[in-house]
């Protein structure tokens, strides 16, 4: 018999612990003030101060709840354990571990492998030029000479080639070498609109300066070279290193014919590789590390680095802008919790509505006895094959003053033309966000609808009869059968829908513009609205200059982004490393 294991009551005890946590922080650290009547404290108006007290009795019970569960299940599960081990039953010991701590034990081990690759790497370095021969000792300063010593030419000439396209690009001018030597400063002469004076034209030219933009973005390809060339120079090394050894063991070398047919053979992979690996590190590496680096500078429409301005780095002034309580009499702390809060219960209402709805949706077309399953499926398809941005937009008036639904509620006499409901705006901030949660389940439904129609029709018919047999209701069919079939195929796209709706923008802008705005919050950039996600403000922010002294704040966008990515990348790899598809994928083979 088993032993049960303690950690998942563990784990239910620490989250809901959590949980407490966070009800605390909504109710004391996002507040100004602690000691005034209730309504001050919150400073949110009535309306906004049961928002924020509901979230704190849902955070309070979700965490009593999982606590009571916890201290339960532990007590129960050391019960289970002593009453085994005094009945003297076999115990084994399953090698089951809680996904989280396995996550997190692979981060430190992939640190520690790096930095001990390193460590060898440096060794091996040293070990080959004390015992390699002449050759080898040469590749160390001229690449690819030992490759051409040894007959091997094509090799040879691409090293060397290699190294010489690096250094004239690091000694020439405006090359290399001056861009990182700029890279520290990010410039020194500023723009200049009354430059010099031409007669011919009777007016002032404007002088360009240095350029921060420029700087800092050659700069980061100059580093990236840099770093290739690093990667080239260590495989000149190991090359020569390889084909000495070949050469003692009385074996020939590859010729340059040898090489080129192994990338159509043997080493064909890589071939097929190189340039989708060359795209993503140009189109997707280098500008993920641009957009960190602005995090870093005050790089805004009034410092653009190009015609208006130049930029500079500022180190984590920005970072401690967004975490601040009070920068100008703006809360940029509270303002990025509430839209990170709404950002996370947006992304599950957008997932599991639509996910469980299209579900149901898919079965009721599937059941037997249903007439015109074409038609049906055909009506919601239609709706993937008009492009969302038409849709949205056509919505938006719908549910506008002058639109449709208010048209209809007038003519029934619901309400009065003076009444109209302004659902997407007006000062209804939970109204607009239960019809852009609405909206978006017509929008996402067909897509669930088609991908749980071909799971379904693949789950063995006589599970279902067997349940039929042993009295199982619909329910039961539903809960043990259909629903964990489901999940364990479905997972992985679950979390990437889940993240997808964490950076949904097309929704959310087209419908409501993020708004209605929030006046606790409309000090800060980008004109804040209570149906704004963190991408949505980060656009906004990019976007509403003008509304700005500071301009377009393309800085504190960059934090924004960077914090984005590190709450979704956190979420994506613990919900990953936990899903049952990823640690038990055979299951169902």
């Amino acid at each position: 018999m088993y032993k049960k294991k303690t950690a998942p009551a563990i784990v239910k005890i620490i989250l809901g612990s959590i949980l407490a946590g966070i009800s605390w922080l909504i109710a004391s650290v996002l507040v100004p003030k602690i000691n005034k009547s209730i309504v001050s404290i919150y400073k949110f108006g009535e309306e906004g101060f049961w928002v924020w007290a509901i979230l704190t009795l849902i955070f309070v019970a979700g965490g009593a709840i999982l606590l009571v569960m916890g201290i339960l299940e532990l007590v129960r599960t050391l019960q289970y354990n002593k009453k085994v081990e005094s009945s003297g039953m076999c115990i084994k010991r399953t090698n089951e571990r809680n996904p989280i701590v396995v996550f997190f034990e692979k981060i430190w081990k992939g640190i520690k492998k790096f930095f001990l690759g390193i460590a060898n790497g440096c060794k091996d370095l040293v070990m080959t030029f004390v015992h390699g021969d002449w050759k080898t000792k040469v590749s160390y300063f001229v690449m690819g000479f030992g490759n051409i010593a040894r007959g091997q030419i094509l090799r040879g000439i691409l090293f060397l080639l290699f190294e010489i396209v690096f250094i004239v690009y690091m000694v020439i001018p405006k090359g290399g070498g001056y861009w990182m030597s700029m890279l520290p400063s990010l410039g020194k002469v500023a723009p200049d609109p009354h430059g010099a004076y031409n007669e011919v034209l009777d007016q002032w030219i404007k002088t360009p300066g240095d350029q921060s933009f420029r700087i800092l973005l050659y700069g980061v390809l100059t580093i990236f070279f840099i770093v290739a060339f690093i990667y080239t120079w260590r495989a000149n090394i190991k090359q020569n290193k390889i084909a000495e050894e070949i050469l003692k063991s009385g074996k020939p070398l590859k010729s340059g014919k040898d090489d080129l047919k192994s990338l159509v053979d043997d080493q064909f992979h890589k071939t097929l590789l190189a340039l989708p690996t060359a795209g993503i590190l140009i189109f997707t590496v280098m500008p993920i590390v641009f957009m960190i680096l602005v995090a870093f500078t005050n790089y805004s429409s009034i410092n653009d680095g190009m015609e208006v301005g130049l930029f500079h780095w500022v180190g984590f002034e920005n970072f401690k802008t967004m975490f601040s309580w009070d920068v100008g009499g703006v809360n940029y702390s509270a303002t990025f919790g509430e839209i990170l809060l709404w950002t996370l219960i947006w992304a599950v209402f957008a997932t599991f509505t639509n996910y469980f709805l299209g579900i149901l949706v898919a079965m009721a077309i599937n059941k037997k006895g249903i007439h015109l399953k074409k038609v049906w499926r055909t009506v919601l398809i239609m709706t993937i094959a008009i492009p969302q941005f038409i849709s949205l937009l056509y919505i938006s008036k719908m549910f506008s003053l002058n639109g449709l639904i208010n048209g209809f509620l007038i003519d029934l006499g619901i309400i009065e033309p003076a009444q109209a409901i302004d659902f997407l705006g007006g000062n209804n901030p939970v109204l607009a966000r239960v019809v852009v949660i609405i909206i978006n389940i017509w929008i996402g439904i067909p897509y669930l609808m088609l991908i749980a129609t071909g799971i379904l029709m693949n789950i063995p018919a006589d599970l279902y009869e067997s349940a039929k047999i042993d009295g199982a209701s619909g329910w039961k069919q539903f809960s043990k059968i259909t629903l964990p079939y489901m999940l364990f195929i479905t997972g992985p796209y679950l979390l990437t829908s889940f993240t997808g709706n964490m950076n949904n923008f097309n929704v959310i802008y087209l419908l409501t513009g993020g708004g209605p705005t929030n006046p606790e919050r409309s000090g800060a950039a980008g004109n804040v609205g209570y149906t704004d996600l963190l991408i949505t403000w980060l656009f906004k922010i990019t976007q509403n200059g003008n509304n700005n002294a500071d301009g377009n704040q393309y800085y504190l966008a960059s934090v924004i982004g960077i914090l984005v990515f590190i709450v979704v990348g956190v979420i994506s790899l613990v919900v990953y490393s936990a899903l049952p598809s990823v640690k038990n994928e055979e299951d169902f083979q």
